[in-house]
């Protein structure tokens, strides 16, 4: 869910305040409540952040390979 508190939202909000950014994604795998993310971002970000989120995946992709 991007809209709303994630259930890691407390963390998402402590890494956006202490780096001073107008967004930031937390993703947990395996942490104590479970697998989950958190997105807080300005709407201009929300807007290109799928974008963003295809050209990391594809980063990954070619670094595992």
């Amino acid at each position: 869910m991007t809209m709303g508190p994630g259930k890691y939202d407390y963390i998402c909000t402590e890494v956006r305040e202490r780096t001073n950014a107008r967004a930031a994604l937390v993703v947990v795998i395996g942490g104590d409540l479970g697998d989950g993310f958190s997105i807080q971002a300005h709407s201009d970000v929300m807007i290109n952040l799928p974008e963003l989120l295809e050209i990391m995946a594809k980063k990954v992709r070619e670094d595992i390979q």
